[in-house]
């Protein structure tokens, strides 16, 4: 028997998608050559997809760098091994061949998906992009300018200015602070060599995490583990990044724009994905402004007084700095109005908790809604990477349900009088805003 067959584990987990019930058996797959992935196997279509991710995103990337790994991951599909960008791009469009590559804050990312009568040929041309990227100076330069340009036209974006804004306010002089997209100045600084040595460095099998999907067996997953990914180096010297101090508390600060509304970013420290009461503040948030229609901030700013279209709040739950955050649109004269109703709903919910119908209400929604989000092999992968990544375990889908289930009234109290205070919020105003000042010096962006 293969080695790899005898490190094959599954877990059964059950959950709704339509009636009846679908049962999925989520597989922990080892290759011969030591790589991990998780497998969910689907024989209703002659699909396979692939979704991967290195740990370290851009957050690590190296001081005056920034936007290396967002620029890096924006060139791997432009040429690879022998085939130049046009050659490597025609390749995988004639077969119908899904490959994309991006990067985020803490993790970069990729993602394949292939008819399996196409399989060996989308096989290679991963294999060749994170392996044998060309970095050619004409492509290199093509996506240098295409960067360039979004950038630009960022700078003039309320949306873009305020969250950028908001973020440098609140993680001064931390990597968090900093755009994952980079600035003009940065991208421009960046060379072929700062790509090659990021692939060298971040595509090891140590920061590795793999998720597939579709009509394989775990037996054919295993070679083909080892013939992607198994090139890839053992290890190499990981980017430490310290812990944030979240700062700013209770400021507000303004970018003045000349529109005829405002945009708003505010929040403060939240809760990480490992601890203890995440569950408890993910069902107090979508009460509170995460739940769409139903959330308070939308019944109060939008449906009782009419003050913006939409307003929302999130967790980000960040490994080096969690958040609690939320956005909002709206005139200029409502600015004033609008941000003393979102406090006065931050100050209820810490003050008073939820009725019981509303947990209720809250946890009908997240179970019932959280099958949906398993609609396709990539979203079922992507899943599988996400659990991976925050040590959820493999029967997380199976336990979800009594996770939420077990957070009562008294936890959700508990947890919002910890984590929000209204009077520590800090807020980014991009407009033109009345009755409104500034309460301290807003930290420049650049572009």
């Amino acid at each position: 028997m293969p080695k790899f067959i005898n490190t094959v584990a599954a877990v059964m987990l059950v959950f709704a998608i339509a009636p009846p019930v679908l049962a999925v058996e989520v597989e922990r797959v080892v290759s011969p050559g030591g790589i991990e992935a998780w497998l969910v196997r689907d024989n209703s279509v002659p699909i396979t997809a692939i979704e991967f991710s290195f740990r370290g995103g851009g957050a690590s990337d190296p001081a005056g760098k920034a936007g290396l790994a967002d620029m890096t991951m924006s060139l791997l599909d432009e040429g690879a091994g022998d085939l130049d960008s046009q050659a490597f791009q025609g390749r995988a469009e004639s077969l119908s061949i899904r490959l994309s590559f991006n990067a985020g804050r803490e993790t970069v990312r990729g993602s394949l998906k292939t008819l399996n009568r196409n399989r060996g040929e989308a096989l290679e041309l991963l294999r060749l992009a994170l392996t044998a990227p060309r970095f050619d100076a004409d492509a290199v330069q093509r996506i240098r300018q295409q960067i360039v340009v979004s950038l630009s036209r960022a700078s003039s974006n309320p949306n873009s200015v305020a969250g950028r804004t908001w973020r440098r306010a609140v993680f001064a002089g931390h990597p968090y602070g900093q755009p994952v997209s980079g600035t003009q100045k940065s991208i421009a600084g960046l060379s072929i060599d700062d790509m090659r040595n990021f692939v060298a460095n971040r595509f090891t099998r140590q920061n590795l995490i793999v998720g597939v999907v579709g009509d394989i067996s775990a037996q054919s997953l295993g070679p083909i583990l080892d013939q992607v990914f198994g090139a890839l180096p053992a290890a190499a010297p990981r980017a430490h990044l310290a812990q944030a101090t979240i700062g700013s508390a209770g400021e507000t600060f303004i970018v003045e724009m000349d529109n005829p509304q405002s945009v708003v970013v505010f929040g403060q420290a939240g809760v990480a994905r490992n601890d203890p009461d995440y569950y408890a503040a993910y069902i107090m948030n979508h009460i509170l402004g995460g739940g769409g229609f139903s959330s308070r901030l939308y019944q109060e700013v939008r449906e009782k007084r009419g003050l913006a279209y939409s307003v929302y709040s999130y967790l980000n739950p960040a490994r080096r700095g969690a958040l609690i955050s939320g956005g909002v649109a709206t005139r200029n004269d409502r600015v004033a109005k609008t941000l003393s109703v979102i406090r006065q709903e931050w100050r209820r919910m810490r003050e008073n908790g939820v009725a019981a119908t509303e947990l209720a209400d809250a946890k009908t929604y997240l179970n019932g809604s959280y099958p949906l989000r398993l609609s396709s092999t990539s979203a079922i992968a992507r899943m599988l990477v996400g659990m991976q990544y925050n040590d959820l375990g493999r029967d997380y889908i199976e336990r979800r349900a009594d996770l939420i289930n077990a957070v009562t009234v008294a936890d959700i109290k508990r947890v919002a009088q910890t984590l929000l205070d209204p009077d520590r919020l800090t807020v980014v105003i991009v407009g033109k805003p009345k009755d409104i000042e500034p309460t301290a010096r807003t930290p420049e962006i650049e572009s």
